[in-house]
This record gives structure tokens, C-alpha cells and sequence, in this order.
């Protein structure tokens, strides 16, 4: 039996902060209490009243394979966040090709069931023409059906109201939802484009993808859910403006409508773009700086979620080009825990919010199985911080494929120092311990 133990932590968990030990045997965490024997014990970590977290699980993320790599992998994405101290993902279907067929979404488990160091799960994708297909996907085994209510890589923008109709009727499981308003955007750009041509900057960003063109398709996915009782989720919100669509007068697990916060919306705002220009382009827009005080609070009262990244690498030099050809999106999941962990050394908000917004709640909101928690007989997904280990973001410290981030330069105040994925030590104080730990997420549903 593999065992390994985890001694004098500061376990932050379920809205308390305890110092105490940790027994992990077999892949599940055995024992939590003080003074655990290491008799027969393989490993002992000394955490000296480091915080110990449960893993972070991010709901989104874009790791690009397959199609995609010359951007990024599933392995070196997954071995980027299992450094920042994400354990588990639910990736995107708009790879190439689009996983929108079952045979094509049971491609994309295959290739993490060899390489990936962190847990995964992979969204089924739905366009205008697979509705049948969709409806064949296992809810146990899948975390959900990805919708893009707004521009996408290939043949996944859902604009048919029938189609619509059919899937927030039908579906046995969560939706989750890219809301933009197509036509507003469209319009938007012809507008931007005639003015400015091809002296258009990233600044123009927030101008076109606005903030009527999210509340416009955040509400028409509202009105669905709502008409047809679906369970719907709707990703990174990013405006002032949607947060009426949501409540917090229900605990999360009795929700039908949940909504997240992406960690560039709460750490970015317009008036960056003159520094960062299309590093920080992405969809949804980084809009004024009102608009992430607003989505802190939101956070805050309950309003809204999770907290997850919708990391999405893109080579450096295809960010160079000009405006309108550069891609959206920015790489982020190795460094959410730390952007967080900044906000709490802020004062913004305690670790005990950060713990249940990046880890309880994603698993509460797709129903994980046995994750997000430290619990006996739980999975032993795990993280130390060590809160008093500044980290600079550097080219050398930078894991991603595409080797570049929008941080470069913030110096963290604190540091991941050990991630222990379903039992296995991954990670260590910079180490990598394996190559490949990652279990296929299951779903109590």
C-alpha cells in the first residue's frame, strides 16, 4: 500500500483553518487529525505550518490538443497548473478538430489518460447541426455540454433557436454557456473597423465585444434555463451589468442558474491595455476598471460562484500581430492560486472564500465525485503554500508551452511548494516527481 503523510499543517478547509495532519493511502486521504504515526509510512512532508489546500479544480481551460500544439498540450498545460496548484480541469471542446461527436470527445481522454499530470475532464461540444449527438453524452463521466452563444474556432457557434430550444429542453446535464451576442458584435467591428482600419488597437477590445453584447446573450441563456428548468452555468462573466441575472438567496447545490469570475477580470482592467495591448485580448473583453470592482463583490455576496481562468495560450508571435489578427485568449492556469493568495494578503478577501470559490464550489456546481474537499475518503488532491515565498514570473519559471505571460514581472507574495494529485506527489518545491498522475473525474449525478 503507498502511503504518504502530511505533518503540521495549517489545513484550510470548509470555512475553517486547523492545524493538523493528513494521512493519504492509496489515492484517498486516509486520516485527518494531530500526531498520525509514520510507521510504514513511504513519504513524510514537514509542512511547518504551511497552509495545506484542497486542489484547485478550474472549470475552464483551453489546452489546445489536439490540432492545436503547436501552442500547447495537454501534458505541458496540465504540468503548468499542477505547478500553480490546480489539480483537476474541465477543458474545451473547440480543439481541431471540434470534439463534436462522442468518438471525437473519447479521442481527447485518451490522449490525457497517457500524459496528463493533472485530473480532467473534457466538455462535449455542441453546434447547430449535433443536437442528437450531444443528447448521447454520459453525464457520470462528462462534466458538461459546452455551448458558444458567441463567435468560436470552427463550426461552434450555436445561433439556432431551435437548436437552442432543444438543448436547454432536453439536456440530462450542466450547460455551459459562452455568452457574446454575435450580431452585436459584428456590428460593432464593421463600426471600428471603417473608423480606425489598420491603426486599430487592443484598446478598441472592450468597445467592441461590450458589454451589451454580454448582457444580451447572458440573458437569452437566463430565459432558457429558466423556460425549460435546464441547469445552466454561464462562464466568465465580465460586466457590472449581468450581475442581476444571478442570486444568492439559495446555497450553490440548490442553484439551476450558476455563473463564474475568470481571474483577469478581477486582476485587469482597461486601463491596461496600454501597457499589455493584445496579451490581455481576450473573449470576453477586459472592460473598465468599474466593472471588476463590481464582480469582486459579486463574488464576495455569492452572486456569482467560481473562480476559474479560461486559460488560453497563444504562441508569442501570433499575439504580435496586429490587432485584428491577433487571437484572444491568455495563458493563466499555472498562476490563479497566487493571484488569489494576492488578494487575500489585500485584504480583499480570506483564504477560507478562496479556498471554497476555487475548490468546494466548482465541485459542488458540476457535482464532482469525492473532490474539492479534504474529507477522509475523499481523493487526496492537495497543495501546500507557503505564504511567506515571494515568487517573481519569469521566462525561466514559466511553464507553458507558448513561454510567455501577461504577469511577467508581478512579483507573488507567496508560493506553491508541494501538489499532490489523487495521492501521487506531483509536484515539489519545483520538482516534478512523475509524469503522468491525472484520474478521469467522475460526476455523482
Amino acid at each position: 500500500m503507498s502511503k504518504l503523510l502530511i505533518r503540521n499543517a495549517r489545513l484550510v478547509n470548509e470555512g475553517r483553518t486547523i492545524e493538523t495532519d493528513v494521512l493519504v493511502e492509496d489515492g484517498f486521504i486516509a486520516q485527518i487529525t494531530s500526531g498520525i504515526s509514520d510507521t510504514g509510512v513511504g513519504q513524510v512532508i514537514d509542512a511547518n505550518g504551511q497552509y495545506l489546500l484542497p486542489g484547485v479544480i478550474d472549470d475552464q481551460v483551453h489546452f489546445r490538443e489536439p490540432g492545436l500544439t503547436h501552442k500547447a498540450t495537454i501534458r505541458s498545460e496540465s504540468r503548468a497548473g499542477v505547478a500553480g496548484g490546480v489539480t483537476s480541469f474541465m477543458e474545451m471542446p473547440n480543439t481541431v478538430p471540434n470534439a463534436l461527436t462522442q468518438e471525437l470527445l473519447a479521442d481527447k481522454y485518451a490522449i490525457a489518460a497517457q500524459t496528463s499530470l493533472a485530473n480532467y475532464s473534457f466538455f462535449m461540444g455542441a453546434s447547430n447541426s449535433n443536437l442528437d449527438e450531444v443528447l448521447r453524452t454520459d453525464p457520470k463521466t462528462v462534466c458538461g455540454i459546452k455551448v458558444f452563444m458567441g463567435s468560436s474556432t470552427g463550426n461552434m457557434l450555436v445561433d439556432n433557436e431551435q437548436v437552442l430550444n432543444g438543448l436547454f429542453q432536453n439536456s440530462p446535464m450542466l450547460i455551459a454557456t459562452h455568452c457574446e451576442d454575435e450580431a452585436t458584435i459584428r456590428t460593432n467591428t464593421e463600426r471600428y473597423r471603417t473608423e480606425y482600419g489598420d491603426a486599430a488597437t487592443a484598446n478598441l477590445h472592450p468597445l467592441i465585444r461590450n458589454e451589451e453584447a454580454c448582457l444580451k446573450s447572458s440573458s437569452l441563456a437566463v430565459e432558457l434555463a429558466r423556460r425549460h428548468n435546464a441547469r445552466l452555468h454561464i462562464l466568465h462573466i465580465s460586466t457590472a451589468d449581468e450581475l442581476s441575472l444571478f442570486s444568492n438567496d439559495r446555497p450553490l447545490t440548490e442553484k439551476r442558474i450558476t455563473s463564474e469570475v475568470c481571474v483577469h477580470h478581477l486582476w485587469f482592467d482597461a486601463t491596461d491595455y496600454d501597457r499589455l495591448g493584445n496579451l490581455i485580448k481576450c473573449n470576453p473583453a477586459i472592460k473598465a476598471p468599474h466593472h471588476k470592482e463590481a464582480l469582486l463583490a459579486a463574488l464576495l455576496d455569492d452572486r456569482l460562484d467560481i473562480i476559474a481562468t479560461d486559460h488560453a495560450p497563444h504562441t508569442w508571435a501570433e499575439k504580435q500581430q496586429p490587432y485584428w489578427q491577433a487571437p484572444s485568449g491568455l495563458p493563466l492556469v499555472q498562476h490563479p492560486l497566487l493571484l488569489m493568495l494576492d488578494f487575500v494578503r489585500q485584504g480583499k478577501l480570506s483564504i477560507e472564500t478562496l479556498v471554497r470559490k476555487m475548490c468546494h464550489a466548482p465541485a459542488d456546481c458540476f457535482q464532482v465525485d469525492r473532490r474539492g474537499y479534504v474529507r477522509e475518503g475523499y481523493w487526496a488532491d492537495l497543495v501546500l503554500v507557503d505564504t511567506n515565498q515571494p515568487i517573481t514570473v519569469s521566462k525561466e519559471n514559466i511553464l507553458y508551452q507558448c513561454g510567455w505571460s501577461p504577469l511577467e514581472g508581478h512579483t507573488f507574495g507567496a508560493s506553491v511548494t508541494h501538489t499532490i494529485v489523487s495521492g501521487k506527489l506531483v509536484y515539489a518545491n519545483g520538482d516534478f516527481a512523475t509524469d503522468r498522475a491525472g484520474e478521469r473525474m467522475q460526476f455523482d449525478r
